[in-house]
């Protein structure tokens, strides 16, 4: 048993990724169950709704899993004027999809603290942040009352500030990595290292468990990510695209035929930079260079993206994907798993597995 296996009380070191909106209750408790660390994104959840999730993991799996939350998100306060202009930038795919252009909403995303005190409540596991350091307070009250802290980092210095923040492990998000870039101390242009050159440095600047995120989708991965030091594996794709996940059909089918140089990092979707595939969606919005800021982009989008993704229209989907997408070859999760569990060195695996 290593030092993540410990700390968070799993049989073996391998962690699946949180999907900000698109996370599953059965995918998450399915790899908590087999022996890893189940994780559950909370991106936009209500209080009530944060509450009424950890109830329905905690009836799903007895085993420990994580919840993840996004840090320095700012409420925005866009003008009227400003409202409308990035409203008819998006009007074209709102209409495809049938959709009533969105007034403006009193606010966009719930609070970090009421988020953050429906946690508390409901004590995972495991809480793993994004996009920033989480204060002392509330790393010293989540360890407080027994809940693990899990910080994301792109660069060292990140990891060295999660570490100074009192963190207990960190996540190694290489820019090959599905789905958002967690930068937080520098531009994300300027935080673009790849798992395997970031793996070793961040094992030797902190002393604490580090686990390898970004183009780990079979045992490959897992075998290259153990030998540059790393503690722990934490595997997006390659879960996102079985049927445990919660993501559309043409979503899944869309993974596994894309190539390593199929993906790009845009903001098209969401207003932040995020990997997946360049679709219509995201050429148009592109080509008419008028993204709004996030929040604001991301909760438009939203509005096609829900119809899309009840009609099953990839390319009008966000299709987050990581660079190793091609790697997905399984249907369902006990498959990955047993993929990831073959590339780990014989003594990181507990003798009940």
């Amino acid at each position: 048993m290593n030092d993540l296996t410990g700390l968070v009380g799993v049989d073996v070191p391998i962690v699946l990724g949180p999907f900000g909106g698109m996370s599953s209750v059965a995918l998450t408790a399915r790899v908590s169950g087999l022996g890893g660390l189940g994780s559950f994104g909370l991106y936009g959840y209500s209080a009530d709704r944060i509450r009424a999730t950890v109830g329905a993991l905690r009836e799903a799996t007895p085993r420990p899993f994580a919840v993840n939350l996004w840090l320095g998100v700012t409420e925005p306060e866009p003008t009227a004027e400003e409202w409308e202009r990035h409203v008819e930038a998006l009007r074209p795919l709102l209409e495809e999809m049938g959709v009533t252009p969105p007034p403006m909403p009193e606010r966009f995303l719930p609070t970090f603290e009421e988020q953050w005190e429906a946690v508390l409540d409901t004590a995972p596991h495991v809480v793993s942040f994004v996009f920033g350091v989480p204060s002392v307070a509330a790393v010293e009250e989540a360890h407080r009352r027994g809940i693990v802290v899990i910080g994301t980092a792109t660069t060292v210095d990140e990891a060295v500030a999660l570490h100074d923040g009192g963190v207990d492990a960190v996540v190694a998000s290489g820019f090959e990595s599905a789905g958002h870039r967690g930068s937080f101390l520098r531009p994300v242009p300027e935080s673009l290292v790849g798992t395997f050159a970031l793996v070793p440095q961040m094992v030797d600047a902190v002393p604490i468990p580090v686990i390898a995120a970004g183009a780990v989708a079979d045992r490959r991965g897992v075998a290259a990510a153990f030998a540059l030091g790393a503690h722990g594996v934490q595997a997006g794709t390659a879960f996102l695209a079985t049927q445990e996940s919660a993501v559309a059909p043409g979503h899944r089918r869309a993974i596994a035929g894309t190539p390593a140089h199929g993906t790009v990092l845009t903001r098209a979707m969401s207003g932040r930079f995020a990997r997946g595939v360049p679709n219509r969606a995201v050429r148009s919005i592109e080509e008419r260079d008028a993204i709004a800021p996030f929040p604001i982009q991301n909760w438009l989008t939203a509005h096609f993206r829900a119809e899309a993704a009840r009609r099953n229209e990839p390319e009008l989907l966000s299709l987050w994907m990581g660079q190793a997408a091609a790697l997905a070859r399984h249907e369902h999760a006990h498959e990955v798993f047993a993929e990831l569990v073959a590339g780990l060195p014989p003594e990181r695996v507990s003798p009940s597995e």
